[in-house]
């Protein structure tokens, strides 16, 4: 079976809603990173095998194949092949493993998987269409009909609940998130991996290099008072949910042997995966179970795991997860996560690959650990190992 390879990863910065990338057609925003990622690696784009992309809304300037859309847009050859896919939070995430099993299996040499949301023009439910019948079939709803299923910040809420999560330590949590998305800004942890993005302004063109989303002055206490946001008595805020994004990410991935005859220097191997699915009602809990199965798989345990990306959806998630695991907080999402970056759904997964690569090299570690909650009860997990050097 062939070596699977990361070539490069890399992502915009994370837009605000309504702000700087909100303007941006999302197959355009694809197409900016596919061209970076061309421009940073000298590897003739036509002979891509097949470009993946994960999105979730896909409706509007989102709709008809918007990987293809992309790679038309970014002026690769026609003869190279795209398809958009959909594991909600985890598409792009679903994206690598595609790619990654596709060049494994022999069927790719080459391969971009990646991701784009542009949630301030195609916002969350925009798919789901008044006047056509609902995603949920009435025997879906019936097998249901006692607990209902509730929206993903219900389903966070009851997590909290089950794990015995407080309201202070969801604050201290998303504050944390704050504190190190900060702290790895100012100490240039994310140049590698973000792409600048022109903007137009009134004063003409600058460049966005810096995630919009982050308050280096955000605290617990501050967090403390801020509002419930999704149920009056509940735990979660604004301050400890991921924050609407626009943004996307792709990684180049190819076949090692491939990657070693054309002079390219790998930078991590694909080790491990795994899939999870679990009840749609509290949703948010396949990590947990992803994660079980992938050290199971990869005969690795908790402690082998240099560095993890959770995504951060709700604090509540992260916090359940790490007491389930015994993982260790000071290796989990080092420099913030969704809360403070955004969570670009589509373009989430290949962003974490992004931030998890890169801080794989700058602290030497081996193996990293990406796990994802995923609407309707899924979960995707992946385990990378750094590559020094060729062997």
């Amino acid at each position: 079976m062939n070596n699977a390879v990361i070539i490069d990863a890399i992502r915009t910065p994370g837009g605000k809603n309504g702000g700087k990338l909100s303007d941006w057609h999302p197959a355009s925003l694809a197409a900016h990173v596919l061209q970076a990622l061309a421009a940073r690696n000298p590897i003739d784009v036509a002979t891509i095998d097949d470009v993946i992309m994960g999105c979730v809304m896909q409706v509007g300037p989102q709709t008809l194949n918007v990987a293809r859309n992309a790679v038309l847009t970014a002026g690769w050859p026609e003869a190279v092949p795209a398809t958009t896919v959909d594991r909600q939070c985890g598409s792009s995430q679903q994206a690598i493993h595609f790619a990654a099993q596709g060049v494994m299996s022999g069927a790719y040499d080459a391969v971009v998987a990646g991701g784009v949301e542009v949630m301030s023009k195609v916002p969350l439910g925009a798919s789901i269409i008044k006047g056509m019948e609902f995603p949920f079939p009435p025997s879906m709803l019936d097998r249901y009909a006692e607990t209902g299923l509730p929206a993903q910040g219900i389903g966070a809420e009851m997590i909290a609940d089950e794990w015995g999560l407080s309201r202070a330590d969801l604050d201290a949590f998303g504050a944390l998130s704050q504190q190190r998305a900060a702290r790895a800004t100012a100490e240039g942890r994310f140049k590698r991996e973000v792409v600048a993005v022109p903007i137009n302004t009134e004063d003409g063109e600058e460049s966005m290099v810096v995630d919009e989303g982050i308050r280096p002055d955000t605290s617990a206490e501050k967090l403390a008072s801020l509002k419930p946001a999704f149920k009056e008595d509940g735990k979660l805020t604004a301050g400890s949910s991921s924050q609407i994004a626009d943004g996307a990410s792709a990684v180049l991935i190819m076949n090692e042997e491939k990657a070693k005859a054309l002079g390219l220097q790998p930078r991590a191997r694909f080790h491990a995966f795994a899939l999870a699915g679990t009840d749609p009602v509290t949703m948010l809990k396949g990590p947990i179970p992803a994660t079980h199965k992938i050290l199971e798989k990869s005969g690795l345990s908790i402690g082998d795991i240099d560095l993890f990306e959770v995504n951060e959806a709700f604090a509540s998630i992260v916090l359940a997860w790490q007491k389930e695991t015994g993982a260790d907080m000071n290796r989990i999402n080092v420099n913030g996560g969704a809360i403070a970056l955004g969570h670009p759904l589509g373009a989430s997964g290949s962003r974490l690959m992004a931030t998890l690569l890169c801080e794989l090299e700058r602290t030497e570690g081996r193996y990293g650990l990406q796990v994802m909650c995923e609407g309707g009860g899924l979960a995707n997990a992946t385990i990378i190992e750094r590559i020094e050097s060729w062997n």
